[in-house]
């Protein structure tokens, strides 16, 4: 992702266990090399519902630590 929408973080999203838009927390999940992926987890039942990837490259700018940009990815 890039340009005005680079920073975002979702707070909330569709959960199918709870059959509707959940709050969510962002676990870390795996630390890479080149990437780290979180996971984003319901609040209601702790599903998965989601994850976002930061890359190398937006860790080392430094933007990571404050906004931590990333591609979302929502599981289908």
């Amino acid at each position: 992702m890039s340009g005005q929408f680079g920073s975002l973080r979702a707070s909330s999203l569709y959960c199918r266990r709870c059959g509707q838009a959940m709050p969510v927390r962002e676990r870390l999940l795996l630390v890479l090399p080149d990437k780290e992926i979180y996971d984003y987890l319901c609040t209601g039942c702790a599903d998965s519902v989601g994850q976002r990837e930061v890359t190398a490259g937006e860790l080392r700018r430094g933007t990571a630590a404050s906004a931590r940009p990333a591609r979302l990815r929502v599981h289908p």
